[in-house]
């Protein structure tokens, strides 16, 4: 089976979130289950000279994005294994960044175009074309509006998932209509009209054969009016071919036995996870406590990750013997919020405003605790990565953190975790405070990391529900 990915963002090329981690691991895990995956990308100015360097011209050919015919080249480079191919335009990409420009309708308009078009070209016909996220949510649509005409075009399948549903690319209609090249028959309440305007999102619900999302909850949270910003409706129309695929994570390079970043190294061992908290508050300032526990939060700080929750107990919270650690950047009042929490109690929290992937992980293998309160979650990484360093996850119950974290359940001992179901601070604070009384209790916190070692979150089960997936359209298309 042969496969392409579409995105905009893939480590160890470019990254400005989980989408980046997925496209860099996925297709290792689908090329072990005996998919060839190959992905294709824009070439960002961002992306590192050594691998800039290294690419091989394929082919060079022209768009069209409206009336306007642009030059594309098309680049090839292996990587660990994979082959990448980059849409090298310097007029939309050789710029700062990834996205937040004036002109990202048009730019990728182009790259979706782009890929399109070089699909003929590269010594590898994909049966399958998965688009991720809405930067590549147009291409389902333009193959079915411009290319399903052409013998070639016509086997091919589109499956296209959803990473977060609140980021769906609206613009203007004439804009899309002008960059499409496509009359008001393609405009219509049940096209890709979106409230007076268009939507890339939309044309993709609408367009792929396939729709999947990254957990299960989420799947179903989605098709509801709370969830569903709007496409609820479309995401019902469609439920019979949305899925939803949890997410996993790179063992290898999120593995506290050979983790270079964090100074003891462990499995299990609650011992030497305790001497990776000592060593991390002699680097912080904290007071030096291997009782005391520590709560960790690694996060975009944002609404949408539960700080108005936190911000309303914060004070309550450090009343308990605890410490929080904070990693992350964000909007300016919940920065705000935790440097003036650390300013007026230094010997509770520790606030960094930044993001170093060095501390994230001494501050995974150092926490007793890892808090996650979202509003809404996806998949979410954090909960993943904090299991894997052993740092017991107190999430919400919504999205992918209600298919990953089960909590605890004192009476059968089952659990990984510590959950609150509804959006509410104190909720959230008296799960804390549960938590932080468990820790207490050797027993019951040796059973938790029992159960918590016995959880693989690793990439392979999820490939093997993508394979699934993959196969079902190659019969389908027989």
């Amino acid at each position: 089976m042969k496969l392409l990915f579409a995105a905009s963002e893939a480590v160890p090329f470019v990254k400005s979130g989980g989408l980046a981690d997925v496209i860099g691991s996925l297709p290792r895990a689908l090329q072990e289950q005996g998919v060839e995956v190959r992905v294709i990308l824009p070439k960002y100015e961002d992306i590192p000279e050594k691998f800039r360097s290294e690419m091989k011209l394929v082919k060079t050919f022209s768009v069209y994005v409206g009336w306007r015919e642009q030059y594309c080249g098309l680049q090839e480079l292996e990587v660990d294994g994979i082959h990448y191919y980059f849409i090298d335009n310097e007029f939309y990409f050789r710029r700062k960044g990834l996205y937040g420009y004036g002109d990202d309708a048009e730019r990728f308009v182009f790259f979706s175009r782009a890929v399109c078009e070089a699909l003929p070209h590269l010594g590898f016909d994909a049966e399958i074309l998965h688009c991720h996220d809405w930067q590549t949510g147009l291409i389902p649509f333009i193959l079915d509006a411009h290319y399903r005409h052409n013998p070639y075009y016509q086997p091919i399948r589109t499956v296209f998932t959803i990473h977060n549903l609140k980021y769906q690319g609206h613009f203007s209609r004439e804009l899309l209509q002008d960059l499409l090249g496509v009359g008001d028959d393609y405009f219509t309440t049940d096209g890709l009209e979106f409230y007076g305007g268009g939507s890339c999102m939309k044309a993709a619900l609408l367009y792929s054969d396939i729709i999947t999302t990254v957990s299960k909850t989420y799947a179903e949270e989605i098709q509801s009016p709370t969830f569903g910003e709007n496409l609820d409706g479309v995401l019902r129309m469609r439920s019979s071919d949305l899925y939803g695929i949890i997410n996993g994570i790179d063992n290898d390079a999120y593995d506290p036995m050979s983790d270079p970043c964090i100074p003891v190294k462990f499995r299990n061992a609650l011992g030497k996870k305790q001497m990776n908290k000592i060593k991390l508050q002699e680097e912080l300032g904290l007071p030096v406590s291997a009782a005391t526990p520590m709560i960790g939060i690694v996060s975009r700080l944002v609404q949408q990750k539960g700080l108005d929750l936190i911000e309303h107990v914060l004070e309550e919270i450090l009343e308990e013997d605890v410490q929080l650690v904070v990693l992350g950047t964000g909007e300016w009042k919940y920065e705000q919020l935790f440097q003036d929490a650390a300013w007026r109690h230094p010997d509770k929290i520790s606030t960094h405003i930044t993001f170093q992937d060095e501390l994230a992980r001494k501050i995974y293998a150092a926490s007793d605790m890892f808090l996650m309160p979202s509003q809404f979650e996806p998949c979410g990484l954090g909960q993943l990565i904090a299991l894997r360093y052993r740092s017991v996850p107190i999430v919400r119950e919504t999205g992918g953190l209600k298919d990953t974290v089960i909590p605890y359940n004192e009476y059968t001992g089952e659990g990984t975790g510590f959950g609150f179901a509804n959006y509410n601070a104190h909720e959230m604070l008296f799960t804390i405070q549960r938590a932080i009384r468990y820790y207490r209790e050797p027993e019951v916190w040796s059973r938790l990391i029992s159960n918590i070692s016995k959880l693989d979150y690793g990439w392979g089960q999820a490939a093997k529900q993508y394979k699934f997936l993959y196969d079902h359209l190659s019969i389908q298309k027989e």
